[in-house]
């Protein structure tokens, strides 16, 4: 078995194509099979090699790796359509020279025109076939005194096309609705329903799973591989995958690519297994799953052809179980950009070890709390930076905030840096000393230490902030906070 995914670089990845590149991927991977990627960068205009890279990447941190590419190699290539043009050439010849294809000189006036006449006419926006019948002598003399042509595909009269779809079951097409598709543009160019043909045919591809807005394409290919003596693969076309409005998924909707939920913060194998749920079901329920399991019971049988709703909530809540299952170790490594980029006093955030440490200290108060990795630099931005005019007009507000202050203050005196042990036992002794108990005595604690009303539980948050103070130079520790306001 043998699949395919084969973007075009003319942008970010779409977490659509996403979801089209993990099922091929688990299709190939669950049967033993090749994964290929093959890059269709005929689009000159809008084709660019940092869009290709960036695919890739997107693609490596998915954890889609490939078998066959246009940087690994492998038995067919090249990988990279722009480097295939010789190959096009050779079997538009073939089909021109077996009367499969003919010139067409008509102008993009002439085209559009036709188009709008049939619009009006409540007809099928088609090809009229003007140039079907110029004698070939004639076409290749009109070429050779420099007239610009498009080579087209005879689309036989009046029979039908079918095919089997591996979602959606025998899907039947008259070629009275269907026009004769150019191949080849004026410039030289293959077009998509010829160059795929040739490249699927060639590169020895079984199955093609891809999205339902290529079902009109495919009766067209299957005449090119019928024309061609080709046999064509399975095909699985997906639903496409909506927004909330039952829209298809796009901007307006928030983030659509896999680069941008990358940058808010999601863990790549959240992401996969939400995508992988998207038009498909394991059968029995489980939504968390690693992506060896879904590639061992993936199957095409249990793909839908009902539309996708892309959920962002959903999404966020599996991110979450995904972040807390997470090893912290890696979780620091995914989490040190955010703070970086957060810009969080004491900056620069780096990979020293100091840093490290101070991340892997306040990873606790914010993982099971946010959803995005995004989300935790201001999470625990209370541990970092502490504004002693707002902790003061905080404590000053509380009914016995200066004396629990005091009390508490006189406690921790005695202890080091503060555990949750010793932050307990300090409590105990404010408690003793003041006769004030529950929200009376932890409220203006957590207000004196955090600036902040709520927050993490204090059991938790105070022995960080004791143990970053003593990783990172500027980040006052909970003594120094409380002399700060006694002062």
């Amino acid at each position: 078995m043998r699949l395919r995914f084969a973007p075009s670089p003319t942008g970010l990845l779409h977490v659509g194509n996403a979801r089209t590149a993990l099922f091929n991927w688990l299709l190939a991977r669950g049967q033993q099979g090749a994964f290929v990627l093959r890059i269709e960068d005929t689009d000159t205009e809008r084709s660019t090699r940092a869009s290709e890279d960036g695919i890739r990447a997107d693609l490596q941190w998915l954890g889609l790796n490939w078998d066959e590419g246009p940087d690994v190699g492998g038995p067919y290539p090249p990988y990279r359509q722009s480097e295939r043009l010789d190959v096009y050439a050779r079997y538009a010849q073939t089909l021109l020279d077996t009367g499969h294809a003919y010139w067409c000189f008509c102008s993009a006036e002439q085209l559009e025109q036709e188009r709008a006449s049939a619009l009006a006419a409540a007809a099928p926006p088609k090809y009229s076939g003007r140039c079907r019948d110029l004698a070939r002598a004639e076409a290749e003399a009109r070429r050779n005194a420099g007239e610009a042509a498009a080579l087209r595909f005879v689309i036989p009269a009046d029979r039908d096309v079918t095919f089997t779809d591996l979602v959606r079951g025998p899907v039947t097409f008259h070629t009275s609705v269907i026009g004769d598709p150019v191949i080849v543009r004026s410039d030289g160019g293959p077009a998509y329903n010829f160059a795929v043909v040739v490249d699927d045919a060639l590169m020895a591809i079984t199955h093609v799973i891809r999205g339902e807005d290529h079902i009109s394409n495919t009766p067209r290919q299957v005449l090119i591989y019928e024309a061609l003596g080709l046999t064509p693969p399975a095909f699985a076309h997906l639903s496409l995958v909506m927004g909330p409005d039952h829209a298809p998924l796009s901007k307006r909707h928030g983030a659509t690519s896999v680069s941008e939920f990358r940058a808010r913060g999601y863990l790549p194998e959240a992401l996969v297994n939400y995508l992988a749920l998207l038009g498909w079901s394991p059968g029995d329920g489980e939504e968390l799953m690693a992506i060896g399991e879904m590639a061992r019971r993936f199957g095409v049988a249990r793909v839908s052809h009902s539309s996708a709703v892309f959920d962002v909530d959903k999404l966020a809540w599996m991110n979450r179980q995904y972040m807390k299952a997470c090893d912290p170790e890696r979780l620091v490594e995914m989490a040190m950009p955010f703070f970086q980029r957060a810009g969080s006093n004491p900056g620069p955030w780096t990979l020293d070890p100091g840093p490290r440490a101070a991340v892997s200290a306040v990873l606790p108060l914010a993982v099971g709390a946010v959803d995005r990795l995004e989300e935790i630099p201001e999470r625990v931005k209370f541990v970092l930076e502490w504004n002693r005019d707002e902790a003061a007009r905080l404590v000053a507000a509380e009914a016995d905030g200066q004396k629990v202050i005091a009390a508490f203050g006189d406690a921790i005196a005695e202890f080091g840096p503060l555990t949750k042990e010793s932050f307990r036992a300090a409590a105990t002794r404010a408690r003793e000393a003041t006769g004030i108990k529950g929200k009376a005595l932890f409220h203006p604690i957590r207000v004196a230490l955090t600036g902040m009303e709520s927050g993490p539980e204090l059991d938790l948050a105070i022995p960080a902030i004791d143990q970053v103070a003593g990783l990172l130079g500027g980040v006052p520790s909970c003594a120094v906070r409380i002399q700060n306001l006694r002062a």
